[in-house]
């Protein structure tokens, strides 16, 4: 992303009825991306003034998509430079209003774009900054995707593996009390359907890039809220979304990539005491109870995915502390 002065970036105003950009990063996501343009184009065309995919070096053939009938432009950055980072440079290829942060695996249906940005633009809803929808799976179950900002106990919880022991006793960081049929301001709608005002997102120069995959948009949605914007929970609207995408060909770096980011979140968000906290927690007491739910499911698997996953985490947090005790005019850490 350019150098952000924090301020909206002035623009040319878009012709027609089109309110919306929207931006897609793929990573190897093959058909599931074709579906996803197509839906752009079957259901809300008239809508968006521009679809943007920002591809993270795809090795499948999917960075070659062609759709008729979309104002698509591919940009190839040659190579995976990180969910939020490709979402940055996808968002300054538009001028719309309205940016729409859709992920592959998720897919349009008639009135989606509509409904949303309809209620986005009623003046009572002038200080909502952040849409997001109803999604469904191929089978019509509702997902429960909306979440609560994470204290350090929900870290810790985690961490220790008292989520999955004690699901009921345990605040998580998923709203799973919330049954998803209703609309409600929240904490953070998933970033597979993020829709936000450009202005906004604009002054908050985007999303962090720190964060290479997981948790930006959660970071994101924080920063909203600080802006004085509210996030938005719209039932009425709806979308599909096919859940863990192309993260599934890649479970030991998912799972480096999803405690890095907790980690990275930690250290932004809370105090230094308990950042630090939750970096052991998560660093040297995870492993024991990932491995031990191994060991119950009999999974050889798994326990090879945790060991791999973990080992990817240590590599890459000792690399970046070697890099901070290296830099000109900073202490070893």
């Amino acid at each position: 992303m350019t150098e952000c002065t924090g301020e909206p970036i002035p623009h040319s105003p878009v012709l027609g009825a089109a309110t919306t950009d929207v931006v897609i990063v793929n990573w190897n996501a093959g058909d599931l991306l074709r579906r996803c343009v197509e839906s752009v184009r079957d259901h809300q065309a008239e809508h968006v003034g521009k679809v943007v995919i920002v591809d993270n070096g795809s090795v499948d053939g999917s960075d070659r998509l062609e759709v008729a009938g979309v104002p698509l432009e591919i940009v190839r950055t040659g190579t995976n430079l990180g969910f939020g980072a490709a979402c940055n440079i996808g968002a300054e290829r538009g001028q719309a209003p309205y940016i729409l942060f859709l992920n592959p695996d998720a897919a349009l249906l008639p009135e989606t774009l509509s409904t949303a940005i309809g209620f986005m633009e009623q003046p009572e809803n002038a200080t909502v900054g952040v849409c997001g929808i109803k999604l469904i799976e191929d089978d019509g179950t509702v997902q429960r995707h909306c979440a609560h900002f994470p204290t350090p106990g929900m870290f810790l919880a985690a961490a220790s593996g008292l989520t999955a022991l004690l699901p009921s006793r345990v605040t998580t960081l998923h709203a799973t009390d919330f049954d998803h049929l209703s609309s409600r301001p929240v904490d953070h709608v998933i970033g597979a359907f993020y829709l936000i005002r450009r202005d906004l997102f604009e002054q908050l120069c985007g999303f962090d890039e720190r964060f290479f995959v997981y948790l930006e948009d959660l970071d994101l949605s924080a920063r909203v809220h600080a802006a004085g914007y509210s996030i938005y929970y719209l039932a009425e609207a709806v979308g599909m979304h096919r859940g863990g995408g192309t993260s599934d060909q890649v479970k030991p770096q998912r799972l480096a990539y999803v405690l890095e980011s907790r980690i990275a979140y930690a250290f932004k968000h809370f105090g230094g005491a308990s950042a630090a906290a939750v970096a052991a927690a998560t660093l040297f007491g995870e492993p024991v109870p990932r491995l031990a739910r191994a060991a119950a499911h009999r999974s050889a698997n798994e326990a090879r995915d945790t060991l791999h996953g973990f080992a990817l985490l240590w590599r890459r947090t000792a690399k970046r502390m070697l890099r901070r005790a290296s830099a000109p005019g900073k202490p070893a850490a």
